[in-house]
């Protein structure tokens, strides 16, 4: 129970953020406001601009500010709606982790290793990767939200994963993570879709984590076993 008490925080937050804003109506501060008519005005007359904007905070956002990862979601359906916005985040912060990726292995090696080796749940997997298993641990670690995001883009540099393989499966396991983010963003948004989004979101919540600590528990079982039999 001790080892997944950040992941059921996780979920507990989610849970108590949409109760406090059905109770509080703290998302009407939000959609009633008029500061946000010029960020839309902008959008709707420099469409492309504004997808340039977003993708370079996003980039740089998740590499060198090393900002929080659901940052990056929630923005992009604030500004373009959940569909076209997980498009948009994902792509950018795609590019963002491949950037973190190259800093760590050309230029940060050392510095990295030292900050990986605080965080002994993503040390301990991170540099126990077979080759056989360097998709299965990326998918873990991109599905649970216990391992840092933005560490986690910067300590495989230092793994011998390849690139191309990092990249595809990086694109591939975020999909689940920023589209739920962007579903919970359009739902405190749109007063409208609330109700509507709040259990197919928390299913999907509850789904996504459920997936990734069972990967989790069956690459543990797969190490022990290994270790038995040399």
């Amino acid at each position: 129970m001790k080892k997944y008490r950040k992941v059921l925080i996780f979920i507990l937050v989610i849970i108590i953020g949409f109760f406090l804003n059905k109770q509080l109506q703290l998302s009407s501060y939000l959609t009633k406001s008029n500061s946000f008519e010029p960020i839309i005005n902008f959008i709707l007359n420099n469409y492309l601009l504004s997808i340039f904007l977003y993708l370079t905070f996003a980039i740089i956002g998740s590499s060198v500010l090393a900002l929080p990862g659901v940052t990056f979601a929630v923005v992009a359906s604030g500004l373009f709606g959940p569909w076209l916005g997980s498009v948009y985040c994902l792509v950018g912060v795609t590019i963002g982790s491949v950037l973190s990726f190259l800093l760590s292995r050309y230029l940060l090696k050392d510095s990295v290793k030292e900050l990986v080796k605080k965080n002994k749940r993503l040390y301990n997997i991170i540099f126990q990767i077979d080759p056989k298993k360097e998709m299965l641990i990326l998918m873990i670690t991109r599905l649970l939200p216990i391992f840092p995001f933005n560490l986690q883009n910067f300590a495989y540099g230092i793994t011998n994963i390849p690139i191309v393989k990092y990249t595809i499966g990086t694109f591939i396991f975020m999909i689940p993570g920023i589209i739920t983010f962007s579903m919970v963003t359009e739902g405190i948004i749109v007063r409208e879709n609330r109700n509507s989004m709040f259990f197919p979101v928390l299913l999907a919540i509850t789904f996504m984590v459920a997936i990734g600590v069972y990967l989790y528990k069956k690459y543990k079982i797969l190490t022990i076993r290994e270790q038995n039999e040399r």
